[in-house]
């Protein structure tokens, strides 16, 4: 497509869009330098954006825009380039990006980028992005300079997608409208874009993040859930008889482990979710109601977005699913991954009126009939999946999660709701806990690697939903070390988060059932950490400063912990005293360790 068929507003400058950038390119970003960059309004293919105005005004930091079309014509527009800014910054330059779905994250350099989350948006879920860009979605921040921080993000996800595009010498704040058509005299209200700079990371996500609340209210409350989940130990093949052993354990032993997860397996397909298959015999209402005669609530793993083509409810209403361009139900392995089991799949349409009805009317019997008062939902990047068409064609892929996400929140009445595999933005305000690492697993890399893609959250933390670091495992593999157990154990007391067992409870030792006592219930309050190395992360409470150490390292370390003044340090785990000189201590740390510090004044 030819330069002349895009609407170009450059603000300041009304000059062509790289022409203006050759002659002002400035050093970094800066509030001044995204209020005079040249923004672009991109058609679709074939069509022209005769008559598209593009208004942007700014209220303190955040961006606020809209699109109107005061031609005679229907116009498709495909994107939205909010603004497209010149740097200079170089390839050493520090980096976070998040992705769409929750398992993508990227960290690394401008130069060299690392994916943190196994399963990428462009590799595995194979979400379209330019070939030549690094992309981020929802907010990225770059370190060029110690004490220096860089932040910039979406305030919101109503219905566009957000998303940048970060190249060796420009960044484009980019609106993704999925070519959809604006009508003569019709106007879209587009996502707030926010910029911050400063020495405090910490300080830049927590302004960020208060903006998003106000957009996005969210749903969580105290307490932060704790609970026991059947996966992590017994996976699909979990019996009556040892969910009732669980149960008879914590009642005696842990009563603070509130929810008890049934997890995948208990249905007779991928989508028909009232219809119990050969899992506890047919009878899993009969273990949900085991649980609730223990006082304890009983919690189910649902993904409700998606069905096997030989489900009930896909032979008996295809029209209920997103489409193709031939109008018949997209197979999620046209354009993304095709599911972990009986894929390919295929996904509910949350603009569909029915389907809404469906939705609901699953999560009100699960909770009305069947007890439950907490749902993990899986597989919810499939309710935003891309590619397709929906029974609403003003919709996007954004506004048909969300709808579908009221739909279960109305059925699902007072319960917890679990966001897992979700898209990240588009969840805000929908999910009252939200997961945010891959799987865990018993062994070091998991340890490792779920706790660095958490910790790169822990600013959501209460912010936006209570986070998920997956189960807390305390026994396993002859591979796995004490320290390492120590490690993963002192990693979930700092994420602030959710604590929910992964094991099989009567196998526990009493010093690992210590450990597990001393987990819940959680804080509530994520470790703000020194710097992205998370070798030093704090958590400040209303009588205590706790302060966890890591050594992710294969070598051993000695690391020198700066502490508050006047202070009594013992050692959370063991209740041993530590002495400290000049209000520091160093700590001689084996590798893949991790100490967690009591600091009281």
């Amino acid at each position: 497509m030819n330069f002349g068929a895009r609407v170009a507003v450059f603000g300041a400058c009304m000059m062509g869009a790289f022409s203006c950038l050759a002659q002002n390119a400035p050093a970094g970003l800066t509030i001044d330098t995204i209020m005079n960059a040249p923004s672009e309004v991109i058609p679709s293919e074939g069509a022209t954006a005769k008559g598209l105005q593009f208004d942007r005004k700014w209220d303190g930091e955040v961006c606020k825009s809209t699109l109107t079309n005061t031609g005679k014509n229907a116009v498709r527009v495909k994107e939205i380039v909010l603004a497209r800014v010149a740097h200079n910054y170089p390839p050493e330059t520090g980096y976070y990006g998040e992705g769409f779905t929750m398992l993508s994250q990227t960290g690394g350099t401008l130069g060299h980028p690392v994916d943190i989350g196994g399963l990428t948006d462009r590799n595995h879920y194979k979400i379209p992005q330019p070939a030549d860009a690094l992309t981020a979605y929802g907010m990225f921040t770059l370190l060029p300079a110690k004490d220096k921080v860089v932040t910039m993000g979406f305030t919101s996800c109503r219905r566009f997608v957000g998303k940048f595009y970060l190249r060796s010498n420009s960044i484009e704040a980019v609106l993704d409208t999925e070519n959809l058509e604006l009508a003569p005299g019709e106007s879209w209200t587009l996502e707030g874009l926010w910029i911050g700079t400063g020495p405090d990371r910490e300080a830049l996500l927590a302004a960020l993040g208060d903006l998003i609340k106000g957009n996005h209210p969210p749903i969580c409350k105290a307490p932060v859930p704790t609970g026991w989940c059947s996966w992590y130990c017994f996976s699909a093949m979990v019996t009556a008889k040892q969910v009732e052993r669980n149960l008879d354990f914590i009642v005696k032993n842990i009563p603070e482990l509130r929810y008890v997860q049934i997890d995948d397996g208990y249905q007779s397909a991928m989508g028909d979710w009232l219809q119990t298959g050969k899992a506890f015999g047919g009878g899993i209402r009969n273990v949900l109601k085991q649980i609730q005669d223990a006082r304890l609530e009983p919690a189910i793993w649902v993904a409700p977005f998606i069905a096997e083509e030989k489900s009930q409810v896909f032979q008996e209403h295809p029209d209920w699913f997103i489409m193709d361009a031939d109008g018949k139900p997209l197979r999620s392995d046209a354009v993304t991954f095709g599911g972990w089991r009986n894929g390919p799949w295929y996904a509910i349409d949350g603009t569909h009126r029915e389907a809404q009805k469906h939705l609901e009317q699953v999560f009100r019997t699960m909770h009305d009939e069947w007890g439950c008062t907490y749902f993990k939902l899986d597989a919810n990047f499939w309710g935003a999946m891309h590619g397709g068409r929906f029974h609403d064609p003003k919709a996007t892929r954004v506004e048909a999660y969300r709808r579908g996400m009221d739909a279960i929140l109305r059925g699902a009445g007072d319960s917890f709701v679990l966001g897992c595999n979700h898209p990240l933005w588009p969840s805000l305000g929908e999910v009252h806990g939200a997961r945010t690492s891959g799987d865990i697993d018993r062994s070091w890399g998991a340890f490792r690697g779920t706790m660095r893609e958490t910790f790169h959250r822990n600013w959501q933390n209460g912010r936006f939903w209570w986070n998920d670091p997956d189960c807390v495992l305390l026994y396993g593999s002859k591979k796995l070390t004490d320290a390492e157990f120590l490690f993963h154990a002192t990693a979930i007391y700092m994420t602030g988060g959710m604590t929910l067992s992964g094991d099989d409870l009567p196998r526990l030792t009493p010093e690992r059932l210590a450990i597990l006592r001393k987990l819940v219930p959680s804080t509530g309050v994520s470790a703000r950490f020194d710097d992205n190395s998370f070798r030093v992360g704090r958590v400040e409470l209303s009588d205590k400063t706790m302060v966890g150490v890591f050594n992710w390292d294969d070598a051993a370390q000695n690391i020198v912990v700066a502490l508050p003044n006047s202070v009594k340090v013992t050692d959370y785990w063991t209740d041993q005293t530590i002495s400290t000189s000049d209000s520091a201590v160093e700590l001689n740390m084996p590798p893949h360790s991790a100490r967690l510090l009591k600091c009281i004044r």
